[in-house]
């Protein structure tokens, strides 16, 4: 039955997100808004993250392409010292996206709450979510049930010898998305963290 519930819970994330993922800025549709999903700056101390650096330069590229109108930070932030979100909006404007342009959720601790306050606290419905390959299926099947039409562009794939753990630990956080949505019940719970600084909006794409 375990067994069954995991490649079960894989399969139909996976197939879920079928012609809806993209990795050519070219190509994707323009979205009012993308979503970027947090992690962390660095995985060691002063070594950098090539997941958040692949992100973030996806998201970059979407923004100065036109194909996305606006950006949604979203993250865990626990302390002054830990906050995906500030490092996020940081490295954005580092890549010549104007503040302006840039919305932070720093309430964004699981996908799970990102998708339900993208939608419920930050009021957006049409949006691109931006993240690794192994991550937006995920992203998709919880922005469905979040009251979200999304499409997801893919960053540049982390090499699998740097990203195996990661690789690994989705496979189970998608059993963990199936039973959240249809067993435990929890999106709702996603949004009683206070809404934070800058809202974004459902703006068109430039």
């Amino acid at each position: 039955a375990v067994a069954a519930l995991v490649i079960g819970s894989n399969g139909w994330i996976v197939f879920s997100a079928r012609g809806r993922v993209y990795d050519s800025v070219e190509e994707i549709e323009a979205r009012p808004v993308g979503i970027v999903l947090g992690t962390s700056k660095n995985v060691a101390k002063d070594r950098p993250n090539p997941h958040f650096e692949n992100r973030l330069k996806a998201a970059a590229a979407l923004y100065q392409s036109g194909k996305v109108g606006g950006l949604l930070v979203s993250g865990h932030r626990d302390s002054k010292y830990y906050d995906e979100p500030r490092d996020m909006e940081a490295k954005l404007k580092a890549l010549g996206v104007p503040a302006s342009a840039i919305s932070a959720d720093s309430s964004g601790a699981r996908t799970l709450d990102s998708m339900v306050r993208a939608h419920e606290v930050f009021g957006l419905s049409n949006v691109t979510v931006i993240s690794d390959d192994f991550h937006v299926g995920r992203a998709l099947f919880i922005a469905d049930r979040a009251g979200l039409d999304a499409i997801a562009f893919r960053c540049e794939p982390v090499p699998i010898d740097e990203s195996v753990q990661a690789r690994v630990r989705e496979y189970f956080a998608r059993v963990k998305a199936v039973l959240d949505l249809y067993l435990l019940h929890r999106p709702a719970a996603a949004t009683r963290a206070k809404p934070v600084e800058k809202p974004a909006t459902d703006r068109p794409a430039q």
